[in-house]
């Protein structure tokens, strides 16, 4: 199922991706540092929500709290808890 996900204090805008049980694919960040988080989107394809907030959950951006890379693991942890309760 595709999922959406409106960002806090940082500079994409917007996360969307695909989650099927665990596994996240077709990872796509709007706005942000293009060429990074292009390669976050490759790098992050075909893991599951467990591992992406192994390897992505609490990395901050400069002086912010949070960062692309944070809020994408915030992303597909919010889908998986909202898929699982319909299911």
């Amino acid at each position: 199922m595709r999922y959406r996900y409106k960002t806090r204090d940082v500079c994409a805008t917007e996360i969307s991706f695909d989650l099927e049980g665990n596994i996240v694919t077709n990872v796509l960040f709007f706005g942000g540092c293009n060429g990074n988080l292009k390669a976050i989107s490759k790098l992050v394809d075909g893991l599951t929500v467990e591992q992406i907030e192994k390897k992505l959950k609490g990395n901050t951006c400069g002086r912010r709290s949070t960062s692309c890379a944070d809020q994408f693991a915030i992303a597909v942890r919010k889908a998986y808890e909202e898929q699982r309760l319909e299911n």
